[in-house]
């Protein structure tokens, strides 16, 4: 098989209050705030709103749908993304110990797995994360008042997954996706891909005991993990791979406006979207001014004043 995915392209998760979300991102993680839009799918408005780093680089972005407004609660368990990790330099794990603790963020040691320190910490939402000391990830951090350039996130490093069996889903990851599983420690099981590390790696978590968690998108649980690819072409080539494998449970091609996607249910419940990478967010507004207004599909202009009605109001705060 061609090996079309070149790492993470994004994470998406359910959270509960939008501006608590905003305020997270832009100043607790640091990232910067690239993109206030909307959920594309459904009857109701719900925000969708994208962080990245400094360039907004594939393999950075988070991205989130608010939904406190719509009183919609996950179930965390197996079958999901538990973790998503961050990179920063390994000497600024101190750092990001303190800072957490100055804005009342729960968090734990630091710790080595694989033989990478990492801390972890907790969203307000429930969701987990991790900073973990990475120097060989040059990527462009971004820099905020508390937030310097040595000690900035610099995108994902790799994102971790709750499995109640590995065998099935380690097959997805590698004959399907072209992963290559490299290590285990403990009941973690590593797989790469390209040349490994950050935004290249993700680890299965066996958790045989867990319960499976829900499947919808809701608040306190991460929904779906994307792969990038380069194009249509691609996404086409690995949807057709994926369904000959007997992965059949994938969608059509769907225009995100930022990028195209298909999305396929992996066997251990984990939700997977594979997108494409040559479109990007500065496709409707100029790169130094991402995140700064609502942006709405074209097909969604007509009823902007509707969708305004509903929204919570939000302020970002690298926008004031």
């Amino acid at each position: 098989m061609t090996n079309f995915i070149t790492g993470i392209h994004h994470v998406t998760a359910g959270v509960a209050g939008a501006q608590e979300d905003v305020d997270f991102f832009t100043q607790i993680v640091g990232q910067r705030m690239v993109k206030q839009t909307i959920l594309f799918d459904g009857a109701d408005s719900i925000y969708h709103l994208y962080y990245a780093n400094r360039n907004a680089e594939i393999g950075t972005v988070m991205t989130t749908f608010p939904y406190k407004q719509a009183g919609v609660l996950a179930r965390r368990g197996s079958g999901q993304v538990k973790i998503t990790s961050y990179t920063a330099p390994e000497s600024s794990l101190e750092f990001w110990q303190k800072h957490f603790d100055k804005h009342g963020v729960k968090h734990g040691a630091i710790e080595t797995r694989f033989g990478q320190k990492r801390v972890h910490f907790v969203h307000p939402s429930g969701l987990e994360f991790e900073i973990v000391g990475d120097d060989n990830d040059k990527r462009d951090g971004w820099i905020t008042d508390e937030i310097s350039e040595s000690e900035a996130v610099r995108g994902f490093h790799s994102v971790t997954m709750s499995v109640r069996e590995v065998p099935e889903q380690e097959r997805f990851l590698t004959e399907g996706l072209g992963f290559k599983k490299t290590g285990e420690e403990g009941p973690y099981h590593r797989f790469e891909i390209g040349e490994g590390g950050a935004k290249n790696t993700l680890f299965l978590l066996h958790e045989p005991d867990v319960p499976q968690g829900s499947w919808i998108l809701g608040q306190g649980t991460v929904h779906h993990v994307a792969f990038a690819v380069q194009n249509d072409e691609e996404a086409t080539k690995l949807k057709l791979h994926l369904e000959g494998l007997g992965y059949t449970d994938a969608s059509e091609v769907k225009d995100r406006n930022y990028f195209h996607s298909v999305y396929v249910r992996s066997p251990g419940g984990i939700l997977c979207e594979i997108a494409t990478s040559d479109i990007g967010f500065a496709t409707d507004e100029p790169l130094d001014g991402l995140g700064r207004s609502l942006l709405l599909p074209p097909w969604f202009e007509h009823r902007r004043q509707e969708v305004l009605a509903t929204l919570e109001p939000i302020t970002n705060p690298q926008a004031v």
